[in-house]
């Protein structure tokens, strides 16, 4: 598809599926040579990160574990500013590398808060991955240790990342196109 429309908004084809994983499998490479004998665990941020996540670890070889925290901050197009989690870290990190894995990084806020309650639970090491950077909205100065792919600041869609609820099922990454109008 090169054009779908969510919520009355047409959105036009960003990133293709292949562009994707050739990405995830680059990123899945540098981790497997930089974490080796580590035993990491795989922090992911649902709901955008699960299928980065996903196809990240059919890639990942080292031997380590996975699991999920739920993080909100946006409300349609725009953060909200505030951070709640929703669902908890179970596991005992003290003294382990853990690796978060989002789906994007744009200001930096989920990123800083998530981290500030990893070291508060004893992480000896954090590492941050993610299929997205935005540079030009990123407002922190946390170092991104694998950045799968560089993006302008734009709105994006599809792979995990949702306009109100719609479009986390779409292969590709989608971008809204403003030179068509759509009713709805």
């Amino acid at each position: 598809m090169s054009n779908i429309v969510l919520h009355g908004h047409t959105f036009k084809i960003k990133i293709t599926s292949a562009e994707i994983q050739k990405a995830v499998a680059d990123v899945a490479r540098q981790m497997n040579t930089e974490l080796k004998g580590k035993k990491p665990l795989f922090l992911a941020v649902l709901n955008g990160a699960f299928i980065f996540a996903a196809d990240l670890m059919k890639k990942v070889t080292v031997e380590s574990e996975i699991s999920f925290v739920k993080l909100a901050s946006y409300q349609g197009m725009a953060s909200t500013g505030k951070m709640k989690m929703l669902i908890g870290i179970n596991e005992d990190i003290k003294g382990r590398t853990v690796v978060i894995l989002e789906d994007v990084v744009d200001s930096g806020e989920t990123i800083t808060n998530l981290l500030d309650q990893l070291k508060g639970l004893g992480a000896a090491e954090i590492k941050i991955a993610t299929l997205l950077f935005k540079p030009d909205a990123y407002t922190k100065d946390v170092r991104i240790d694998y950045a799968a792919m560089v993006v302008p600041a734009d709105f994006l869609v599809g792979y995990g990342m949702d306009y109100n609820r719609l479009g986390r099922n779409l292969a590709d990454i989608y971008v809204m196109d403003y030179s068509v109008t759509t009713n709805k």
